[in-house]
This record gives C-alpha cells, sequence and structure tokens, in this order.
C-alpha cells in the first residue's frame, strides 16, 4: 500500500473502516494510524464507541479493587513497590479484611471483585485457596478476578479449582527487547508469556495490558501490541499512561499521553470487539476526565476501590493516584454521576465476557 497516495484523513479513515470489517490489521497499518492519529482520533473514537455499543450497550461494568498487599518480591524499574523502594510503607490485608472488603462491595453493587498485591509469598496457595473458596461461599453470584502476578502452573490451577474465574496479568510490553529494559535480569519475558498460555489453558478469562508511553517503548511497539493481542486474544485488555513513580529509576521519565492512550483504546476495541476493556485510574490520574474520555473512546469496565481507606495511600504504583482518600460509597456514586453524564450507566452486573473462545 502506497499511504503518500492519498491525504492522511482519508487514508487513515479507510484503514479504521477496514479494522472494523476486519478485525485486524498488518502491522505497517497500525503503524500509519498511530503515527497519523491526529487526523482521525474522532471518526476512530465515534467507530470503537459504536462497536462497543453494539455488544455492550449503553452499559459500564464495575470491578471492585482490593489492594490486599504491597509487599513484592520483584524489582520492576517503573514500581512504586518494586522490592527495592525502601521508603514504602508496607501492609498486608487479613483474611478478615479482605473478606470484610468484599461484603462491602457487595452491599454497594459490586458483582466482580479484584483481588490485587505485589507478588508477596506469604499468600500461599493454601492461603489464597482459603480467601477465593470464602467469597465464592459468601456470594456465589460474584466472579473472583486475581492480580497476583506469575505463579507456576500448578498454583494457578488451584487457585482456579478453589474458585478463581478470572485472571489478569499484565505482559507490559510485547517486545522481550523492550521488557528487558524494564525489569532485572531476573525477570522473564518468556515466563511472563508462558503464564498467559497457562492461564487460557486452565479455562480462567485472561487479562493481559500494557504502559502506554513506558521509557524506550517506539510507536512501532504499539502496533506490535495490537498484533500479539489478537494472537493472544484475552478476555480483557488492561492498558494506561506510564505515570513515574519518585521512588523508582524512572523517576525522572517523561509521563504518557492521554491521546494516544486513547487512540490505543480505540484500536484494541476495533482488533478485539468483544474484549472486556477498562478506562484505568492511571488515565483518570493525568486527566481528570480521563475514565470518560475512555469510555467514549470504547472502554466498557472501571475499577474503583474497595481497599480500607487507612492502606490506600500504601499501595502507589506510581505518584498522584486518585481517589485514595475516599470512601468506596462516595466513590462509586461519584462515578455513577459522571458516568450518566456521558450517557451510560453503571450497571451491577458480574459483566461477563460476550465472546467466543475463539479470535471474534
Amino acid at each position: 500500500m502506497v499511504y503518500m497516495q492519498k491525504h492522511p484523513t482519508v487514508m487513515c479513515k479507510e484503514l479504521v473502516d477496514k479494522l472494523k470489517k476486519e478485525k485486524i490489521l498488518k502491522k505497517e497499518e497500525y503503524l500509519y494510524l498511530i503515527q497519523n492519529r491526529k487526523y482521525v482520533e474522532e471518526y476512530l473514537f465515534k467507530v470503537a464507541r459504536s462497536v462497543a455499543d453494539s455488544i455492550y450497550g449503553k452499559q459500564i461494568y464495575i470491578r471492585g479493587l482490593i489492594e490486599f498487599s504491597n509487599i513484592c518480591k520483584n524489582n520492576c524499574y517503573y514500581c512504586g513497590i518494586r522490592n527495592g523502594n525502601k521508603n514504602l510503607d508496607r501492609y498486608r490485608l487479613t483474611k478478615e479484611d479482605i473478606l470484610k472488603c468484599a461484603d462491602e462491595g457487595y452491599s454497594l453493587g459490586f458483582r466482580t471483585f479484584v483481588l490485587q498485591s505485589g507478588e508477596d509469598m506469604f499468600f500461599s496457595d493454601e492461603v489464597l485457596e482459603e480467601i477465593i473458596s470464602k467469597i465464592k461461599e459468601k456470594h456465589p453470584d460474584c466472579a473472583l478476578t486475581l492480580s497476583i502476578g506469575e505463579r507456576d502452573f500448578k498454583s494457578y490451577e488451584r487457585l482456579r479449582k478453589a474458585g478463581a474465574d478470572r485472571y489478569l496479568l499484565r505482559h507490559e510490553t510485547a517486545s522481550k527487547s523492550h521488557y528487558e529494559k524494564l525489569h532485572p535480569e531476573n525477570m522473564s519475558f518468556d515466563n511472563r508469556i508462558k503464564c498467559l498460555k497457562n492461564l487460557k489453558s486452565l479455562g480462567y478469562q485472561v487479562g493481559a495490558g500494557f504502559m502506554v508511553g513506558s521509557p524506550y517503548q517506539t510507536e512501532e511497539n504499539l502496533a506490535e501490541e495490537l498484533i500479539f493481542l489478537k494472537k493472544l486474544n484475552p478476555q480483557m485488555v488492561g492498558i494506561g499512561p506510564f505515570i513515574p513513580h519518585k521512588d523508582t529509576p524512572f523517576k525522572n521519565e517523561k509521563q504518557g499521553e492521554v491521546d494516544i492512550t486513547l487512540v490505543m483504546l480505540s484500536l484494541i476495541r476495533l482488533t478485539l470487539p468483544n474484549v472486556l476493556l477498562p478506562a484505568t485510574t492511571a488515565l483518570g490520574t493525568i486527566d481528570n476526565l480521563g475514565r470518560e474520555k475512555g469510555i467514549l473512546a470504547g472502554a466498557n469496565v472501571l475499577m474503583p476501590n474497595l481497599s480500607p481507606v487507612s492502606v490506600r495511600k500504601k499501595y502507589m504504583l506510581y505518584d498522584n493516584k486518585i481517589c485514595t482518600g475516599d470512601e468506596a460509597a462516595s466513590c462509586i456514586e461519584c462515578l455513577k454521576q459522571r458516568i450518566n453524564k456521558i450517557g451510560y450507566d453503571i450497571v451491577i452486573s458480574r459483566g461477563d465476557y460476550k465472546g467466543g473462545k475463539e479470535n471474534d
């Protein structure tokens, strides 16, 4: 394809239409859209939103996020709870704390809970099995998502049997060379991808994801992400702008940008039409209307925080994170009003994935 034969606006609109129809583009076509996004943003957002509406309607799903430990064995260069951060006040919720968060969340209308932590080995399979089974016993109509990092196949299998429905494991980048610039040598890109494949084989609804604008990331990397996601075909994709943290090696790196994050949300929606796609807290952190803009670009999930207010400021993956002082009830009420203003409704639902197992 000779791109220079047509004006970028015309070329970009043709590529968006092609993507909507075929649900995949060549890498160089994705790259052209990313590089020329200013010519097509509004059209791209409109098309992506129409696709999301055709599948999920005007409904936005909520996930109750329970950040139960900020202790982590890893030392990822971008993360505020990295093992090497000696300025962080560490905490670990008890089983009773976690169950109380779930009970409160249920009363507020949450039907999916996300248990998220650093890679804290205190939470063995046995400990997690007890927590998972207890939540499912008390709230059998709820879905339970884990976001607790890399574990071996047997561990994932045990947690699945205990009642975990979904698993979120952000791969952070589809490029091995880029991955190695973001992580210490003892962390393996190949193992991260292996974990995602293991999770899929065990029947989890799987979520992957990456940072937009992370250090050393190129626009070509972003095009590669879309090819990677199409092959992986996850049920959920969580992306957000990179935001530096003051106590990491990347503290002085440039922050990710709103516009490219929104473009990537729309391109993911068109590539994986049925995907569950959050408008993340990180997006709302760098733009006061970021989550609303994310929804209008094709997102359909929000993840309010159910963690005790006393620990929220301690789970600081990046600087200036929003909603760290809000009670869960006031947070969800605020979100409902904000989402209503843009023509959408937050619904009480497990918010299950509407798609088959194969590529949509």
